[in-house]
């Protein structure tokens, strides 16, 4: 009987200067880029063939990471399909003069192995054989029912100049050091526009700082290419007391032509904060027309199905608007 391969990877590293984001401390979009990088060494790894990211679920923010903390990114293989891996990814971090770490964030990965010619290939298949890694496993066939509706629900929308919300657009060329190793921009960095994205619409709107608390359903359509027009815009569709819920697309496409492709969406929540790194009240939003109504219902549909998964309820100050 052979030995199976390896299902789990650690990253370790020095939160450094460079980290640092516009809330003082490591942004989301750049936690977002660690999560990325170790689930795709735990995906390359186990399939021992080139690896995209194709969804990233539900991850909370808890408390921030901080510049100098020792940081601590773990990848495991919880689930395989045919082509796809499930990977549960915790980020922890903590002095790095000693002391227990504390689990910052966590969420579920899905990348999808690929051959030469882009297409989906068969990887080993992982069979738990521990009570944990059976758990882990059942809960990540749990969501795959909740993943399916938060896709069509998804898909039902439509984004169009009738709103009335607070919304900006950032545009650029997906530059040479945005490249993964396949060529193409890796995930991470496209979530890290993502939040950049969500964080101007959302201080815009309060006239505050923010940051993000917690980022949903980013699912990835298509691969971004060096050398692309990208367009990443950010709306707002629904705010709770304290809460501020972006809807984030990412559109991209040849500069020779004016054709633009979704490459990627998600829901992001972002809240302003005090001195103290507390939440603040934040003015409510009240949708104006139809489309603003059917957005903000929208966002409550994707909570409630979202609710349905293991361990993916949001503060109710961050949903309710009283």
């Amino acid at each position: 009987m052979s030995e199976r391969p390896s299902h789990s990877v650690t990253l370790r590293f020095l939160a450094s200067p460079t980290d640092v984001g516009h809330s003082g401390s490591v942004d989301a979009g750049t936690v977002l880029e660690w999560v990325d990088k170790a689930a795709y060494a735990a995906a390359v790894g186990w399939a021992k063939s080139y690896c995209v990211t194709a969804y990233v679920g539900n991850i909370h923010f808890a408390d921030p990471v901080n510049i100098g903390d020792m940081v601590e990114v773990e990848a495991t293989i919880v689930y395989t399909g045919r082509s796809s891996m499930h990977i549960r990814t915790i980020v922890s971090s903590g002095d790095p003069k000693g002391g227990p770490a504390t689990m910052r964030s966590q969420c579920l990965v899905i990348f999808v192995a690929v051959g030469p010619d882009g297409r989906p290939v068969p990887v080993p298949q992982f069979e738990p054989s521990t009570a944990e890694e059976t758990e882990q496993r059942d809960n990540a066939l749990a969501r795959i029912a909740v993943r399916e509706q938060i896709v069509e629900a998804m898909n039902a929308q439509e984004y169009t100049d009738a709103g009335t919300a607070e919304r900006v657009v950032l545009r650029f060329m997906a530059a040479p050091t945005d490249v993964n190793w396949g060529g193409k921009v890796h995930g991470g960095i496209v979530m890290k526009w993502i939040d950049e994205a969500a964080y101007v619409c959302a201080s815009r709107y309060c006239g505050k700082d923010t940051v993000a608390v917690f980022s949903g359903g980013v699912r990835f359509y298509r691969p971004l290419l060096i050398g692309d027009v990208v367009e990443v815009e950010a709306r707002l569709v629904y705010t709770g007391r304290k809460g501020m819920h972006i809807a984030v697309h990412v559109r991209s496409g040849n500069p020779k032509n004016r054709e633009m492709n979704l490459t990627t969406y998600c829901l992001t929540v972002m809240v302003a904060r005090d001195a103290s790194g507390a939440a603040v009240p934040i003015p409510p939003w009240k949708p104006k027309t139809d489309e603003d109504w059917r957005l903000h219902a929208h966002a409550r549909e994707l909570l409630e199905i979202r609710g349905r998964a293991p361990g993916n309820r949001l503060p109710d100050h961050l949903l309710n608007g009283s």
